[in-house]
C-alpha cells in the first residue's frame, strides 16, 4: 500500500496474527529452534534457507521490528542489537580492521569518542576527528588507508547539521562507505539513506521507543551488509536485542509522528525563548534563522528535533547551578522520553573527553542540553525562566 508517513508507521509490516486475529505483535523469547533434519538445520545455518537457528542470530519478535524499521528508512535490512553502542561499533567494526583508518565528525557522541579514543586503538584502528562542516577538511583527512567516514547529524551535543548529500557523494567518489548516527531525527524527520548514505544507526532506547524503558540500537543498510553484522559481529559479541524490547519499540514506533511534532514543537518555542533571555550567550538549535546550517536543515531534515543546546553565561557554575534549580525537567543522561531531560555534558555525557579536547569541539563549560519533552510549552519555558532567574540572581550577588 502507498500509504503516508503516518499510517505508515502504525501499519508497516504488521498485521493481526493469522490464527487469533490479535492486533498487538507477539513476544517470542525463545533462545532454541528445532528442524525437521540436520540437512534443514545445516542449511539454515549457513544461510541457504531462510530461518532463525540460535536466539544470539534472531528472534521472530525482532525481525518483525527489523522489517518494519528497514522500510521507514528505505533501506534493505535491518539489525536490532541491545543499545545503541552495540549498534555504533558493530557498524564501526563491520568495516575497520587492524592496520585500518576511520574519519570522524568533530561534534560527535561522547560514547561515541570513548570507543574510538579507547577501544578502537586496541583493535590497531586510527581516527581522525575532523570538521566536516567541510568537504574540504574530510578531503584533506583522507588516507590510503581510509575505510570509513563516521558522521552524526545533527550532532550530539551542539546540533551541528552536515550536508548529506555532499558527504555521501564525496564518499563515492573514493569509495568509502558513509554511516550516519541518525538518532536525533528518527526515521520520521531524516532519511539518511535516501540522500546517499550507506548506513544508518539508530539508538532506538532515545526517540524510537520514546518511553525510557528499553536500551536498544538499529543498524539500517543494504541486506549483504546486515547479514555480515548479525553473522560475524554482533551475533559473535552476544549484541542481540531481546524479544521484550523489540515489542516495546514496535508499540513505541506506533505513536512516533505525535510524539516527534510534540518535541519538535515545544522544543522551536524553548530555543526561542532562550535567545530573548541575556543570561544566555548562544542557542544551538536547527530551527532558528541564527542557526549557522539553518537553510541546509530545511532542505535534508522534514522537522528541527526535540534537542535544544546552548550556553548559559557563567561557565561550569552557572551551568550546574541552572540544571540544580529546574523543577520541572529532569537530569538526566538521556534524551527522547516524554519528560524534559537536560543535563550538562562537560560533567555528564562527554566528561571522559579531556577539557582541552571538549572545547576544541566546541563543548564549552556553560553548555547545556535540554531534551523538550511531551509537556504544555509553557510549563517547559516557566521551569527554564525560574531557574535561569536563580543563577542571574545568584552571579549578581556574588559579583
Amino acid at each position: 500500500m502507498d500509504w503516508k508517513r503516518d499510517t505508515k508507521l502504525i501499519h508497516e509490516n504488521l498485521k493481526p496474527d493469522a490464527k487469533t486475529g490479535m492486533i498487538t505483535q507477539c513476544i517470542t523469547p525463545a533462545v532454541a529452534y528445532a528442524f525437521p533434519d540436520a540437512e534443514t538445520a545445516s542449511d539454515v545455518v549457513s544461510g541457504e534457507r531462510e530461518g532463525i537457528y540460535y536466539g544470539r542470530y534472531g528472534n521472530p519478535t525482532v525481525q518483525t521490528l527489523e522489517k518494519k524499521v528497514a522500510t521507514l528508512e528505505g533501506g534493505e535490512a535491518c539489525l536490532g542489537l541491545a543499545s545503541g553502542m552495540a549498534a555504533i561499533s558493530t557498524a564501526l567494526l563491520t568495516f575497520l580492521k587492524n592496520g585500518d583508518h576511520v574519519i570522524v565528525t568533530k561534534d560527535v557522541y561522547g560514547g561515541t569518542f570513548s570507543f574510538l579514543h579507547s577501544l578502537a586503538p586496541r583493535f590497531g584502528i586510527d581516527v581522525s576527528f575532523v570538521d566536516c562542516t567541510k568537504l574540504s577538511s574530510i578531503k584533506r583527512a583522507l588516507r590510503d588507508n581510509t575505510k570509513a567516514v563516521y558522521i552524526e547529524t545533527p550532532s550530539n551535543p551542539r546540533l551541528t547539521v552536515l550536508d548529506i548529500k555532499a558527504i555521501a557523494n564525496l564518499c563515492k567518489r573514493y569509495n568509502i562507505p558513509l554511516i550516519i548516527d541518525n538518532t536525533f531525527m528518527s526515521p520520521y524527520l531524516q532519511n539518511p539513506l535516501q540522500l546517499g548514505a550507506d548506513v544508518v544507526i539508530h539508538s532506538a532506547t532515545k526517540y524510537m521507543n520514546g518511553h525510557g524503558d528499553v536500551l536498544a540500537g538499529l543498524i539500517i543498510s543494504n541486506a549483504s551488509t546486515i547479514q555480515f553484522m548479525r553473522k560475524r559481529i554482533a551475533g559473535d559479541l552476544g549484541q542481540q536485542l531481546n524479544a521484550w524490547d523489540g515489542f516495546l519499540i514496535i508499540r513505541g514506533i506506533k505513536t512516533m509522528a505525535l510524539r516527534m511534532n510534540k518535541h519538535c514543537e515545544n522544543a522551536q518555542k524553548i530555543a526561542e525563548y532562550l535567545e530573548t533571555h541575556e543570561m544566555i550567550d548562544t542557542v544551538h538549535y536547527p530551527g532558528l534563522s541564527s542557526h549557522p546550517q539553518h537553510q541546509l536543515a530545511i532542505q535534508q531534515m522534514r522537522g528541527m528535533g526535540g534537542i535544544v543546546s546552548f550556553e548559559v553565561k557563567g561557565g561550569c557554575p552557572a551551568g550546574k547551578m541552572f540544571i540544580n534549580h529546574l523543577k520541572l525537567a529532569m537530569i538526566s543522561f538521556s534524551l527522547g522520553d516524554p519528560e524534559t531531560l537536560v543535563q550538562h555534558p562537560a560533567s555528564m555525557t562527554h566528561a571522559s573527553i579531556p577539557p582541552e579536547e571538549r572545547l576544541k569541539y566546541g563543548i564549552t563549560d556553560g553548555l547545556i542540553r535540554l531534551s523538550a519533552g511531551l509537556e504544555d510549552s509553557e510549563d517547559i519555558i516557566h521551569d527554564i525562566r525560574q531557574a535561569l532567574n536563580r543563577v542571574q540572581s545568584s552571579i549578581k550577588i556574588v559579583n
